[in-house]
């Protein structure tokens, strides 16, 4: 086994090294506690919480794999819920196997009227991520008998059911929002189609455009949400508990809400009555970030992002034909404009901050329909596949332990209580 050499002052220790299939080998540090030392990683920008087989990131060179398969192939020739079974099972599955689960999940996109009874108490103006993972978190209320996490088909259960509400309460949650009354879902469609129909209208590029955004959202390694969902599984919450945690993570600013600010950006570039360039300008001379550019990770194209852009461009494309108003149609070549800025731009080159996927999201979203509060939700229910897969390998690995990280005390050393009368 490889090992690393760490020397503190006069002491040394051996690390074992944990070989990786692609991308950076782990150094194990465990064990420096028992020695007295942590390591300090704000951010846990340096430290891998486990190993996984799920997805591989290359951020240099624009690569994202869900098990192996590019996610060029992936969009080019299968859909979601293959893709949704791939995270889960590690292959693509057989034509029965993919039959069957297309079935189950359409045979449980149903809620009972409890449950829609429950989701019309919510306030219509009420956020749509706060809805959502309050219901998700309440499925376990509905289906008691699929929440004991040790039983596997439990937990196969829960799996189903949360990918198939999920997408059945995101389209209450946006029809709530505009006063109209909620639909059932029609199981002899697909997953994506009937979701748009139970919505406002199922149209076949929005359908094509949106399952492809879902398969792109579908999984991105160990992010924010996606930690949560497997540190709250750390400590046994139950699948529906875990999943609801990770959307209440994805909802900040910071994480799943970073397409709506890309919307909003361009709707200010569209209203500051400056040219696009001459708002870059401003931007770079006051120091101010431009939303939907560079991305933590991907220090070249984001591969997303491209595959957002093929279809953004034949929605522009098509809607062009249909005489978009005015104002709709400066939000697309303020855009397109913008992005030429970045791409050949030195400053925007040299500080790698290419546009990345929530640049085109948001465009694309609202071309199909959606206000921007609904974002976010759509962004969740492409990425329940791939909390769900993460979950379920956290359970499976041997060496999981209940998520506790440590921290490097600066406060106060010991002192004595001074009495309220003598302060």
């Amino acid at each position: 086994m490889a090992t690393a050499e760490l020397h503190v002052d006069s002491n040394q220790y051996t690390l074992p090294v944990v070989k990786a299939s692609a991308g950076p080998d782990g150094i194990v540090v465990s064990k420096l506690r028992n020695d007295g030392w942590v390591t300090l990683d704000p951010g846990f920008l340096t430290t891998a919480q486990c190993e996984s087989k799920i997805t591989f990131i290359d951020g240099n060179r624009s690569i994202l794999r869900y098990r192996g398969y590019p996610i060029e192939q992936l969009c080019e020739h299968s859909d979601f819920l293959e893709v949704a079974w791939l995270l889960r099972h590690g292959d693509l599955p057989t034509q029965a196997e993919y039959d069957r689960f297309c079935s189950d999940i359409n045979h449980k996109t149903m809620v009972g009227e409890d449950f829609r009874t429950f989701m019309g108490s919510f306030p219509r103006a009420a956020h749509p991520m706060s809805v959502l993972a309050a219901a998700v978190n309440a499925l376990a209320a509905f289906y008691p008998d699929t929440t004991d996490i040790t039983d596997s088909d439990q937990l196969d259960e829960a799996a189903k059911i949360i990918m198939a509400k999920a997408r059945t309460v995101v389209s209450y949650i946006f029809r709530r929002r505009r006063d109209e009354p909620m639909l059932y879902p029609d199981l002899a469609r697909g997953y994506v189609d009937d979701f748009l129909r139970m919505c406002f209208d199922s149209d076949p590029l929005y359908v094509h455009a949106l399952g492809r955004l879902l398969i792109i959202h579908a999984d991105h390694e160990q992010n924010c949400s996606t930690s949560v969902v497997r540190i709250a599984g750390s400590a046994h919450a139950n699948l529906y508990a875990a999943i609801s945690a990770g959307i209440n993570a994805l909802s900040g600013p910071l994480h799943g809400g970073a397409n709506e600010a890309v919307l909003r950006q361009l709707k200010a570039i569209r209203d500051s009555g400056k040219s696009v360039r001459q708002f870059v300008e401003d931007a770079k001379a006051e120091g101010h970030r431009i939303s939907g550019l560079g991305h933590r990770v991907y220090k070249s194209y984001d591969p997303r992002a491209a595959i957002a852009r093929l279809y953004l461009e034949k929605i522009i494309a098509r809607e062009d034909t249909r005489k978009l108003p005015a104002d709709e149609r400066a939000l697309f070549d303020v855009a397109v404009e913008l992005e030429d800025i970045a791409l050949n731009d030195e400053y925007f080159v040299s500080r790698h901050l290419y546009p990345n996927v929530d640049f085109y999201t948001g465009l694309i979203y609202r071309a199909i329909g959606f206000d921007p509060a609904m974002f976010t939700t759509l962004f969740a229910l492409g990425r329940i596949p791939g909390w769900i897969a993460q979950y379920r390998e956290m359970l499976a690995d041997p060496n999981t332990k209940i998520g506790r990280p440590r921290q490097v005390y600066t406060g106060e050393v010991e002192r004595a209580y001074i009495p309220l009368n003598q302060r």
